[in-house]
């Protein structure tokens, strides 16, 4: 699975070395004990101890008067008392589902959930230490926690980790096709964003990313959301500094078909499998070079206004003549208006951009994936794959086709991932 590595020293003498930073792992739960249990297993037998489980077991209050979600109820019930029970290692509990303790009104959610759990850890956490974000639907291998812990100690100025992922795939033929077709979007997304050099070339996932303290409450902490939490979170992590893109361990979260959330993989792949997939298409690769036209003529930005796609369209999201004439007169070189450049035009204008012109030029999304891959990659490499581009259908070709194009792209995200 993983050809690739940075040779970080996993020693045995690590798991308990106080020159390592002290992890806090942050872990909301909604209805799910039975991945609660696998996950809790999984941190069990680690091989580096030195870290503290923080859970958050959260709900609605309401869901206590509704017959639908009485069993969800009932479950997160069952979650709580299998974590008082649970012996294997120091958990911080925060109730949020037992009756009089649910979320009120509006603020609910997987969002309010992950910052709830970091807020608590944030009280009681050291700058250095480090937040591990995980979901219990997820699961990494015993030396996981080690390489997270080995990372930020020699890469100490980071602002966060973007942890490698990869979705198994379901048995279940449907779910396993909405899946690859989710995750191939996701890497194709990536792939493009690195090509033309964005600082927001990375994967939000919360199961899979990881920040020190300080950087948390430099940025504030993190800002609810119903869902897509993850994504509003690194991209103000990125505007105050780096983000890891490389770890020796990767996590490997579960695929299923779930409307826990509004966004992510499960509620994309229900309505993927329903036949939409207008929310997760596969962008021409003609957009992303639009906006590397305007990244190379920042220079000239920097000087005077200049009229790009991309400038058209920020003009009409910001309501301004000229978005960028503001930034000109407060920064007094190209390097700090091209920082204050990129955190306007952040990844949130990136993927407006793209979908506004995908929604201005309609195309096909296997037509643009095969642009991609034959315009960036050899005909030696894309004849590996045994695929005719002709008649490939993300719809009705074998699921064992969208797996070889998934495997495609994870190895070669993986090269960008290691050479960051």
């Amino acid at each position: 699975m993983m050809p690739y590595s940075k040779n970080l020293k996993l020693t045995a003498e690590s798991g308990g070395d106080a020159r390592l930073p002290f992890l806090y792992l942050a872990l909301p739960v909604m209805d799910e004990p039975d991945f609660l249990l696998r996950v809790l297993h999984c941190i069990s037998t680690q091989s580096y101890l030195r870290f503290k489980l923080y859970v958050c077991v959260n709900q609605p209050e309401s869901w206590w008067h509704d017959p639908v979600k009485i069993n969800s109820c009932r479950n997160n019930e069952a979650s709580l008392r299998l974590l008082k029970a649970f012996k294997g290692f120091d958990i911080g509990i925060i109730d949020r589902s037992s009756k009089g303790q649910g979320w009120t009104g509006k603020r609910h959610g997987v969002g309010y959930a992950r910052k709830t759990v970091m807020d608590q850890i944030n009280a009681v956490a050291s700058s250095d230490d480090i937040i591990v974000s995980i979901d219990a639907d997820s699961v990494f291998t015993n030396n996981y926690l080690k390489s997270v812990a080995l990372n930020f100690r020699d890469h100490p100025g980071s602002a966060a980790l973007s942890v490698p992922y990869f979705h198994k795939t379901p048995t279940d033929d449907r779910a396993g096709r909405a899946m690859l077709r989710y995750e191939i979007y996701m890497r194709h997304y990536f792939l493009n964003l690195h090509r033309i050099g964005s600082p927001y070339a990375f994967t939000a996932l919360g199961s899979a990313m990881a920040l020190p303290v300080r950087a948390y409450r430099a940025i504030g902490g993190m800002t609810p959301k119903l869902s897509g939490e993850d994504f509003y979170f690194l991209q103000k992590l990125r505007k105050y500094g780096q983000i890891l893109l490389w770890n020796d361990e990767i996590v490997f979260p579960q695929a299923r078909f779930s409307d826990r959330v509004f966004f992510g993989t499960g509620p994309a792949m229900i309505r993927g499998d329903a036949g939409d997939w207008s929310g997760y298409p596969v962008y021409s690769v003609s957009f992303f070079d639009e906006i590397l036209e305007t990244y190379r003529l920042l220079p000239q930005l920097y000087l005077r206004p200049l009229d790009t796609k991309v400038i058209r369209f920020l003009s009409l999201v910001f309501r301004e003549e000229d978005p960028f004439e503001p930034l000109r007169t407060n920064h007094t070189s190209l390097e700090r208006f091209t920082r204050a450049f990129h955190e306007k035009f952040d990844g949130l204008r990136i993927l407006q951009y793209l979908k506004t012109a995908g929604e201005m030029h309609p195309a096909n999304d296997e037509q643009n994936l095969w642009e991609f891959l034959n315009r960036f990659y050899t005909s030696t490499e894309l004849k590996k794959l045994h695929i005719d581009p002709e008649s490939f259908s993300f719809t009705s070709s074998p699921v064992e086709e969208l797996e070889k194009i998934r495997m495609f792209l994870f190895q070669k995200e993986q090269e960008v991932r290691l050479n960051s």
